[in-house]
């Protein structure tokens, strides 16, 4: 055996032997299950997109309760998942006690910020893309009346409701937006049921368009708005496939680009904060063959020159979490 395949030889050995080399990426869900047509499933689709372009595999859990959390994340890190991203910011306090447990072991965290060396902490900036929704919403509603139904209470989804007022304000300056939340446990992510009868009480006071970010919730919104001839607005997830024609758009955010950028890094995933807005790609309305004939070329042109604006910092979208506030309501 020449000196370099001795070399080669034992480089392989070392690597293997500290489990490392074998090592497969993970992802665990937040409740609401795999596949909840929204948030977690848009994970999925990241991770599914990475098994197809690199032949990898990965491990993965469904989250049933609250009190798996931790136990899920050690249990990951002992079989040496490396890297291990998880959905949602509940993972947060978490995640803040495991880290330093697992120097080793990379991990990202979707929708919070957990300052560990070893974690990288992906957020959006789902006001702007809210924002271009709510600009659909106002063009496409003849009561100048949106609802804008979230599911749980929290700052987070705070930042959905407040960028869609402001970008259906600024485009119907006299109109209005009702707004709801279906709880403030995490149960409110997964009661279509409440969802649906929601999206009912806000049509009765006007509401023609209804932006849902509720996660699993969501689908109830959905439904209903389908149901009583007016309009939905989807979200996380491209939902304008679930009622074609009766669902205006869907505010999309990039969890799948999130996972699958996590999966690509591998090891080598950057510790730090990750922003994906606008201009990265992170959040954006979808225009599909579901809903074009809803989306006139007004409205195309309106979602445009907004985005160049906001891409350029003319129109200043307020983010909720800065200061858990909004000028538009």
């Amino acid at each position: 055996m020449s000196l370099m395949k001795t070399l080669l030889a034992g480089a392989a050995v070392t690597a293997l032997s500290s489990g490392l080399a074998s090592a497969d990426p993970a992802l665990i869900y937040d409740l609401g299950g795999k596949f909840d047509k929204s948030f977690n499933e848009a994970a999925f689709n990241g991770a599914t997109r990475w098994v197809e372009e690199t032949g990898g595999s990965y491990k993965e859990l469904e989250m049933q309760s609250e009190a798996q959390r931790e136990q899920a994340l050690r249990r990951l890190a002992e079989t040496g998942a490396n890297p291990i991203v998880m959905t949602g910011f509940a993972f947060g306090d978490v995640l803040t006690k495991i880290a330093p447990d697992y120097p080793d072991t990379k991990f990202a965290i979707i929708d919070m910020v957990v300052e560990q060396p070893n974690v990288q902490s992906v957020v959006f900036a789902e006001e702007q893309g809210s924002y271009l929704a709510g600009i659909m919403a106002a063009m496409a509603s003849e009561t100048k009346t949106a609802g804008f139904i979230g599911g749980m209470d929290i700052p987070l989804i705070h930042k959905f409701e407040c960028g869609f007022a402001q970008g259906f304000m600024a485009t119907a300056p006299d109109g209005k937006v009702l707004i709801n939340y279906t709880g403030t446990t995490p149960a409110a992510w997964n009661d279509p049921v409440k969802g649906g009868e929601l999206a009912k009480a806000q049509k009765s006071q006007g509401a023609d368009v209804i932006y849902a970010a509720a996660g699993g919730t969501g689908i109830g919104v959905l439904q209903a708005a389908a149901d009583e001839g007016i309009l939905s607005i989807g979200v996380d997830s491209n939902q304008n496939h679930l009622h074609p024609g009766k669902v205006l758009t869907s505010m999309v955010k990039r969890v799948d680009n999130a996972v699958f950028d996590a999966f690509t890094a591998g090891m080598d995933l950057e510790p730090g904060v990750k922003v994906m807005d606008l201009a990265a790609g992170g959040v954006d309305v979808a225009i599909d063959d579901s809903n074009q004939p809803l989306v006139n070329a007004e409205m195309l042109a309106a979602v445009e020159e907004a985005k160049a604006k906001i891409a350029s910092g003319e129109i200043q979208v307020h983010d909720y979490m800065a200061d858990n506030s909004c000028p538009a309501s």
